[in-house]
């Protein structure tokens, strides 16, 4: 027999309003920045009006929770696909503030014209003209009057046809009517099945966000301080992008920026380094492996909703415990010391520029990590070791590319339970002696400019302090500060007009670090010609491309860059050959900087 694991029910835009109003239906985004613009909102207000449908609303009941007395708690429903439609409908009907991306309060407001049955975003200008109704909330008023309205606006507009403008008043009026689809989840669904239908009735077939929905359950828990926390969480994130955002933070919440975990937070107002600019589904992640040493955020859920993985209960202990922990976990994360010395460990490894670091969730997993190892007591040096490698090793191997949460899962609970041993088990595993000579070669054979492996070679650069190419006081590290050109050593015009295509002149072997300068001084020259006007630079001291006028300086340069000294001496050698080799060279120079990490 089949279980029905859902209800479907109409029910009218005023009674779903109510039950959010009421808080029957958790809708944190309220409280949380609103994404949409006026715009959207408009148009979804000119649908309700012309009969279209507006997509089915799904909301999940929490789970029911066993309270120490014995007795059940019902939770409250949680929005967990809609939220932006409801949050917009509170806007535009009952007038509700929303928070902008600067977290403060605003009103989009809607205006309505009844002669043209046209709706527009409010502005000074409709404001004046009396053919529009500035803000549509007023009619959904409980002390609106539809013929006192009538007669004031066709007193105001005497060549409109009152019947017709009466028939605009009702026909808008009624939107709050309009029945609605509300998808019901059982309380007695797994978080995964959850999931599992939410892409099947998603027509888009979007993955339920697991973060999302952590952050929306931590949000309506208010016995357990989660509002509190999920507000630290977003304002953290925000602060580490725009650390100027604190003046509106302690303008507009007050109640916040008396709490301990402004306190925790206030050091990012002097913060300008990008290199972590954490997502909160970042820094849920972090914080929540780091303490629970877990890897999916479903379980975060089904811990903080109570759930006995053992007896498959909901217990009000449990949840009130994961509460607590994942607070701690969120104080760790933001800790002035903890943060800044992480991020001068993933510096120290050559990692200096954020465009360096293409993989979010390795740089996750090694701030986990780090939070790991300090809850295990290691010293300082060899926390610093064990996580740059570790590190680099996620990015050169793309650890934790695609769905990372299984190998989350795999690393922490390892690591967690040896450190050490594992770390290097998984090194040696992985970073044989075959990856560096044929499998890590062989990898570069790709024209992404972003490449991993092409930025670990330039951190590696950074690390030995090398010179950009054919400079002789510029540093690989300068350029990147200063954004500098990365330069085709086989020009690119040149390759083209031997009828090789994109693929082949951007292959990251045939890049290099250069200034500006130097980079259109060689132009489009055949390396050949260019090479020898090198070699002939340093026998007549006269500079032509960069200040290295030395030989031995100049060999030193290529070496740095991993460019075959043949091409010095005009060996005649294919564009194929001379990639083939240089691989190989920044394969070596790769493995030489990670043994010295």
């Amino acid at each position: 027999m089949i279980i029905q694991k859902f209800s479907v029910n109409n029910h009218p835009i005023q009674t779903l309003l109510s039950w959010v109003t009421s808080n029957e239906i958790a809708i944190p985004e309220i409280q949380r920045p609103f994404v949409w613009d006026a715009s959207k909102v408009r148009d979804l207000i000119d649908s309700l009006y012309k009969g279209f449908p507006i997509g089915y609303i799904i909301a999940w009941q929490n789970p029911t929770v066993r309270l120490k007395d014995g007795s059940s708690s019902k939770g409250k429903k949680i929005l967990i696909d809609g939220q932006q439609r409801i949050t917009a409908l509170m806007a535009a009907l009952l007038g509700k503030e929303i928070i902008d991306k600067d977290y403060q309060r605003k009103r989009i407001v809607i205006a309505f014209n009844p002669d043209e049955m046209m709706f527009e975003v409010s502005n000074p200008a409709i404001q004046k003209d009396k053919r529009w109704i500035a803000d549509i909330s007023k009619i959904f008023a409980p002390e609106f009057k539809l013929l006192d309205k009538l007669k004031e606006y066709c007193t105001n507009n005497p060549e409109m046809n009152e019947e017709k403008i009466l028939n605009a008043f009702d026909s808008l009026k009624s939107i709050i009517n309009i029945p609605v689809g509300l998808i019901e989840l059982s309380p007695e669904l797994e978080i995964s099945e959850i999931t599992e239908i939410f892409i099947r009735i998603n027509s888009s077939g979007v993955t339920l966000n697991q973060a999302d929905f952590a952050m929306s359950k931590i949000a309506v828990d208010e016995k357990n301080g989660g509002n509190l926390l999920r507000k630290a969480i977003d304002y953290f994130c925000h602060l580490a992008v725009e650390p100027d955002f604190i003046k509106q933070l302690k303008e507009n919440d007050k109640e916040f920026t008396s709490t301990d975990y402004f306190q925790k937070m206030s050091w990012l107002k002097d913060d300008r380094d990008d290199i972590y600019d954490p997502s909160y589904t970042d820094m849920l992640r972090v914080s929540f492996t780091s303490k629970f040493h877990r890897g999916q955020l479903q379980d975060l859920v089904a811990l903080l909703s109570g759930r006995d993985f053992e007896t498959r209960q909901y217990k009000e202990e449990i949840a009130e415990e994961a509460f607590n922990t994942l607070r701690e976990g969120v104080l760790n994360f933001m800790n002035e010391t903890h943060f800044k010395r992480f991020v001068m460990i993933i510096r120290s490894a050559g990692f200096i520029d954020s465009s360096m670091i293409r993989s979010q969730n390795a740089l996750n997993f090694a701030y986990i990590l780090y939070l790991t190892l300090r809850e295990l007591n290691y010293n300082q040096a060899k926390i610093e070791q064990l996580v740059r490698k570790w590190f680099v090793l996620s990015v050169l191997t793309s650890r934790y590319s695609g769905s990372p949460e299984s190998q989350f899962n795999i690393d922490i609970r390892r690591v967690y339970e040896r450190p050490e041993e594992y770390i290097n088990n998984v090194i040696s595993a992985e970073l044989s002696d075959t990856y560096w000579t044929i499998a890590l070669p062989q990898s570069m054979d790709t024209s992404v400019a972003s490449s991993p492996i092409f930025n670990v070679f330039l951190a590696a650069q950074v690390k030995m302090n090398d010179k950009g190419f054919l400079s002789k006081d510029i540093t690989v590290k300068d350029l990147l500060e200063l954004k500098g050109d990365i330069h085709h050593i086989y020009p690119k015009n040149y390759l083209k007009k031997q009828n090789y295509n994109r693929g082949m002149y951007n292959q990251i072997g045939n890049y290099v670090m250069a200034q500006s300068e130097i980079n259109i001084a060689i132009g489009d020259k055949e390396p050949e010609k260019y090479f020898s006007e090198l070699k002939k630079q340093c026998e007549t001291q006269a500079a032509k491309y960069g200040a290295i006028i030395d030989i031995e300086q100049l060999k030193e340069n290529l070496k740095d860059n991993c460019i075959p000294i043949t091409l010095l001496y005009g060996t005649s050698v294919t564009y194929e050959d001379f990639l083939k080799e240089r691989r190989f060279l920044m394969a070596n120079k790769i493995r030489n900087y990670f043994e010295l990490l």
